[in-house]
């Protein structure tokens, strides 16, 4: 099963019609089994992870909205009004139920943070996937901790128990070194390790023109995720390949400010 995450930069930095296609493109070579989407759309009646799974073809989608990153407002351009920033899926086995969770916020106001929690049907058995992005703002780093611990609640909840692992995709604004992640890395393997990928991998990578280098915290760092735990207590996990993908730029531009995520796991 080849599971892939991606922050895919909603309609920031004024060229996301010029973007669009090349994601298309890199979902297209990946070829994903699941696809997580962070920083993702919805507006005008459609979504993008449908628009990419219609593209990829005999794929379904759904979309969850959430607050993070909250919305630009007033809009930076005329695209952006009315778009709602949410969480994507996009799966090639029918998707049979979906939860949004809240996440705790007690630091930022507004609307909560969410996770998408989503059962697949897949031929084994049903496979339960959570999608969330968590919180990166150094002055709201007790948000973000309540948001692992809560996020690894889910993640370990009895009820997913089941033949298949549980997989949670997404940006987490923090690498595996840093105690943000350390709730989830209780209960969840970081399959990038557990598959012998590279130690030195950033997916927010300074070199990019995009690069948010304010995000002091995060950047040069590995910080978008495929975390999994078995399916039941005492269970194997087995990872066999981890790369990065959308790290070219096509006519000047980079698909999106992050790298994409692929692990392949055996099941």
């Amino acid at each position: 099963m080849r599971a892939m995450t991606w922050n895919v930069w909603w309609r920031f930095g004024g060229a996301w019609r010029e973007r669009e296609p090349a994601i298309a493109d890199v979902l297209a070579e990946v070829q994903p089994d699941v696809v997580g989407l962070v920083e993702t759309w919805s507006g005008d009646g459609i979504t993008q992870p449908q628009v990419l799974a219609d593209r990829l073809g005999h794929h379904q989608a759904v979309f969850a909205p959430t607050s993070l990153p909250p919305a630009p407002d007033p809009p930076e351009n005329p695209s952006q009004a009315g778009i709602e920033i949410g969480l994507g899926l996009i799966s090639r086995w029918p998707i049979r139920t979906t939860e949004v969770h809240d996440l705790p916020h007690r630091q930022r106001p507004g609307p909560p943070p969410t996770a998408l929690l989503a059962t697949l049907d897949h031929p084994r058995g049903p496979l339960h996937v959570i999608v969330s992005c968590l919180e990166w703002e150094p002055a709201y780093a007790a948000d973000q901790l309540a948001q692992s611990e809560a996020l690894a609640a889910l993640a370990a909840d009895p009820r997913l128990d089941g033949d298949l692992p549980v997989l949670v995709l997404g940006d987490l604004n923090a690498d595996v070194s840093q105690p943000d992640l350390a709730p989830l890395l209780a209960v969840l393997t970081d399959t990038w390790s557990l598959a012998g990928g590279d130690p030195g991998a950033v997916t927010l990578s300074s070199a990019l023109l995009e690069a948010p280098l304010e995000a002091t915290k995060q950047i040069d760092r590995r910080i978008d995720h495929i975390l999994a735990r078995p399916g039941r207590p005492g269970a194997d996990l087995a990872a066999r390949r981890a790369f990065l993908a959308g790290t070219q730029a096509v006519n000047g531009r980079h698909p999106s400010d992050h790298f994409a995520v692929v692990v392949d796991l055996d099941v």
